[in-house]
């Protein structure tokens, strides 16, 4: 717990620092990927599905925005389209690479929030565009979590310390 503690505190110094500065990404969608990495169980394979699951939500957040909006962006447009996301969201994880749904789900979420604080539409052309920029982000939280995993176990080498906190 002290080589995790030590490690979210650098890394997510570091984070805040980054995108505040040079990484237009929003901070908080970072930390909610960089946790599904732990989520998912850390190493290469918690990585792989963290951020194929986020990605994944991501998509389906997107298909589901882009068919409200062509369907008129009204509220019951936006439900229809938000439910029918929602289910396959949970259809998705027929796939075992996807069979975590929460990381889906953080990562449907995590784009209409992305929208939302950058006050741009789904649809906005541009790099700045919702959908990549929330994609760029949680694969930048699988990066921070790897990268803080790697640096915790180094912290404990020799120790018996375990790195990847209990989930349960």
């Amino acid at each position: 717990m002290t080589a995790m503690s030590v490690g979210i505190g650098i890394f997510g110094a570091l984070a805040t620092y980054l995108t505040a500065t040079v990484l237009p990404l929003p901070v908080w969608v970072i930390f909610i990927a960089w946790a599904s990495f732990f989520a998912a169980g850390g190493g290469i394979k918690g990585l792989v599905k963290s951020v194929a699951s986020n990605v994944t939500g991501v998509i389906i957040a997107t298909l589901s925005l882009v068919a409200a909006t062509k369907l008129g962006g009204s509220p019951i447009a936006a439900a229809v389209c938000v439910g029918l996301g929602s289910a396959a969201m949970v259809q998705v994880g027929r796939a075992e690479l996807l069979a975590f749904t929460p990381c889906v789900v953080f990562g449907f979420a995590s784009t209409v929030g992305t929208s939302a604080a950058l006050g741009l539409p789904i649809m906005h052309s541009g790099i700045d565009n919702p959908a990549l920029v929330a994609a760029a982000a949680v694969a930048t939280g699988g990066i921070f979590g790897i990268a803080h995993e790697s640096f915790a176990s180094m912290l404990t080498k020799g120790s018996d310390e375990k790195t990847v906190p209990d989930t349960q």
